[in-house]
């Protein structure tokens, strides 16, 4: 488990084209991780850096800033969870045999929420947090997309989801990312509109 994530740039203002990720104008992407020290070593290397290649396109950095643990995950309400919300692995029955499921799970699939809660207890219990988070509901899954990764695809599906649990182990979630492959850009929480 690598503790560090990081979101997708996002451009608010920039055309939108189907099938394609709108890039232009002024944006954000966000880097975290719950151990300070890594989160401070990309803020400082930021820092000294004038452009950031992300996958051929050219960011200009204007501004860096760091952003304190948010409760978002600790109000009542969904939390919408960045590309992809898929697992993979494998599955087992109630006598631990393996048993066949698709490749990847997404969001829309009846096992999806015992691998995610499973997953960030495994990260909690990893940082030496308290476990004791709990999956309450998904509230929405968007359309299934790819994403090119390391010279393949990996599916996945925004989702809209509610949280509960110690509030340190959410803080943590949060400066970390959801899910699997965080440090390839999946996972990353993001504010839920309406919050």
């Amino acid at each position: 488990m690598v503790p560090f994530g990081h979101g997708a740039p996002v451009f608010p203002l920039a055309h939108r084209v189907r099938g394609r990720y709108a890039a232009g104008g002024p944006g954000t992407v966000e880097f975290g991780s719950p151990v300070p020290q890594l989160a401070e070593t990309p803020r400082k290397g930021f820092a000294e850096r004038e452009l950031l290649d992300w996958g051929g396109v050219a960011l200009r950095l204007t501004r860096i800033e760091v952003i304190p643990p948010t409760g978002v995950l600790l109000r009542p309400g969904p939390v919408a969870h960045l590309n992809p919300g898929g697992h993979e692995g494998a599955s087992r029955d109630e006598g631990g045999e393996r048993v066949s499921r698709p490749p990847w799970l997404l969001p829309d699939h009846e096992e999806w929420g015992k691998y995610i809660e499973g997953n960030l207890v495994r990260k909690a219990e990893t940082l030496g947090m308290d476990p004791a988070v709990k999956l309450e509901a998904v509230t929405r899954v968007g359309s299934q997309r790819s994403f090119r990764v390391g010279g393949g695809a990996r599916p996945g599906a925004p989702v809209e989801m509610a949280l509960s649990g110690p509030t340190e182990t959410l803080r943590t979630l949060w400066s970390r990312g959801l899910g699997q492959a965080n440090a390839a850009g999946f996972g990353w929480i993001i504010p839920h509109p309406t919050r």
